[in-house]
């Protein structure tokens, strides 16, 4: 069970840093939220929806875009057709689900998919190997397509409804969803612009990068894989469906300077190109999105710490993205040991 927020200034200066980052950034609006030990210790929002004095404000009812975030909502959508008995493994190929890749992509496994490790690349709407499937890594959405498009054929539903039935409204994550229109609650200014940051939002069916979530919503999000689907003393998902999201499956071939993976997240390594502070404990995994947000879960100190973002474009001032997203884990991780003494 949650328990109402602590009054703490504890968390002040992660959310400096969270502000400071906004500005590098060029992010009109920015929040912070993280619960520990079942009890919110931060709570903390900035700016408005645009850039526009006369711009709402942001608050917690604000929904953020978070990008690739989604992707581990489509990891959860496999991991349960796992548990349903639609998916026998995970190292099956993927044209053993869907006969259209059964000639063409052999030897690719739903494991590939999950863990970017699959090599494949669309080069003038054609699929070509980038590199052996399951001996190197790239992040690339071509494997989240196929992947979406095997929850619509094993299910019967599209990821969004799949999702909502079988999550989200089991878990009164009311402020988590795939968008199309403008609510004022939306953060939608990327959809005034030609060049869409954020890519097109013209489906609900949760095969594009509109999925909207207040940081509340996106912080329940990592509790519940903290708590491997318990929540106020029932389970009301299978731990299993859980758990094998964040246990490493990123094939053991793949060199070890590369990042390790879940179902989509990223987990824990000491790599070169690791997204996760140094400084993090060895269990902690995390999912980030192309406009800044971010969901951290720490099991060693029973905590998540979730930043939000509407980052619209690459900023031109020299601002290192990896060494941000790094620095705002370190500087987590110190606080949480600190507010645990």
């Amino acid at each position: 069970m949650i328990k109402d927020k602590v009054v703490t200034d504890h968390f002040q200066s992660l959310n400096e840093y969270i502000y400071n980052s906004q500005i590098a950034m060029n992010a009109t609006a920015a929040a912070s939220f993280i619960i520990m030990k079942g009890v919110i210790v931060n709570e903390w929002y900035s700016g408005r929806h645009d850039s526009s004095e006369e711009s709402r404000k942001v608050d917690a009812y604000t929904q953020f875009n978070v990008g690739s975030i989604r992707k581990t909502y489509l990891g959860l959508a496999i991991s349960l057709l796992i548990e349903q008995g639609l998916i026998q493994s995970i190292d099956d190929d993927v044209g053993t689900y869907l006969s259209q890749y059964k000639s063409s992509l052999k030897g690719v496994t739903l494991r590939h998919l999950l863990t970017h490790t699959h090599g494949l690349i669309e080069k003038a709407g054609k699929i070509e190997k980038e590199f052996p499937n399951g001996e190197n890594w790239a992040y690339r959405n071509l494997g989240i397509t196929m992947l979406t498009q095997l929850v619509l054929h094993l299910s019967g539903q599209n990821l969004s409804t799949f999702m909502k039935a079988n999550v989200l409204d089991m878990y009164k994550l009311m402020e988590t969803g795939w968008r199309t229109e403008y609510h004022e609650n939306l953060i939608y200014n990327y959809y005034e612009d030609n060049d869409i940051w954020v890519g097109p939002n013209n489906s609900n069916a949760g095969d594009q990068s509109n999925l909207f979530i207040s940081a509340r919503d996106l912080a329940m999000w990592g509790y519940l894989h903290l708590r491997k689907g318990c929540l106020n003393g029932k389970q009301l998902l299978p731990q299993s469906v859980f758990e094998r999201v964040i246990t490493p499956q990123t094939p053991k071939n793949v060199p070890a300077y590369l990042p390790r993976n879940g179902f989509i997240w990223w987990l824990q390594s000491d790599t070169p190109t690791n997204q996760l502070g140094e400084r993090l404990p060895n269990c902690s995994y995390q999912i980030l999105g192309i406009t800044g947000c971010a969901c951290l879960v720490v099991p060693k100190y029973d905590a998540v710490v979730v930043r939000m973002y509407n980052q619209l474009s690459n900023p031109a001032n020299g601002y290192d993205y990896l060494s941000d997203i790094r620095q705002f884990g370190n500087l987590a991780n110190d606080l949480l040991i600190e507010f645990n003494e």
